[in-house]
């Protein structure tokens, strides 16, 4: 029974309270990163990444944190763990470094990771912030990934770099800032034509 929790846990992350398109949290992040598909997926990755690690760290000591603090203490954790993720991220990845550069620090004030902190973490066990965190941070990749997705295929022509639609045919507006809000929208109401 216990297992089915968790799996539970996971798919509400995905669907019933996906991050972009039904809590439409962190749309800083949704909106500037996702010209391109590898860049929704880098990004949903890292975000997914200090999520699972912030939970199962605020989980352990939500016990020994004085409540007059405890927002101060959240955040210090998801800095430690972005800045860490930075350094991997300068380190071994250095073209995501690049292609997301400033987004990656402003990590630190997503609201879906104090969000969670807040609502889920600071309430249940490790085990459940963990799964929590790969439920929500899923449907967050999930989310930037299609989004990310459709703008590469209307905008560029091509799906993870691979060119498939000659560049007469491009939209250029949908790499653009205007495109991310247009292409965000009408995925929106196609998820919640699903959900109705």
């Amino acid at each position: 029974m216990r297992i089915m929790n968790y799996i539970n846990i996971i798919k509400n992350g995905i669907i019933k309270d996906n991050p972009t398109f039904v809590l439409m949290l962190g749309m800083c992040p949704t909106l500037a990163t996702t010209t391109s598909a590898s860049n929704g997926l880098a990004m949903g990755l890292a975000t997914m990444a200090v999520l699972i690690c912030t939970n199962v760290v605020i989980s352990c000591i939500k016990s020994i944190t004085p409540d007059k603090v405890r927002i101060p203490v959240f955040i210090v954790v998801i800095a430690a763990f972005v800045t860490l993720l930075q350094m991997l991220i300068k380190a071994y990845l250095p073209d995501i470094d690049k292609s997301l550069g400033l987004f990656i620090p402003l990590i630190v004030v997503n609201c879906i990771i104090l969000g969670r902190a807040e609502a889920f973490a600071a309430k249940n066990s490790p085990l459940a912030s963990l799964f929590d965190g790969i439920g929500i941070g899923l449907g967050f990749t999930l989310g930037l990934t299609l989004l990310g997705i459709v703008r590469e295929i209307l905008g560029s022509g091509a799906i993870f770099g691979f060119a498939f639609i000659p560049e007469n045919y491009n939209i250029l507006l949908f790499v653009l800032a205007p495109g991310a809000f247009i292409t965000l929208g009408y995925l929106i109401a196609i998820v919640n034509k699903f959900r109705s």
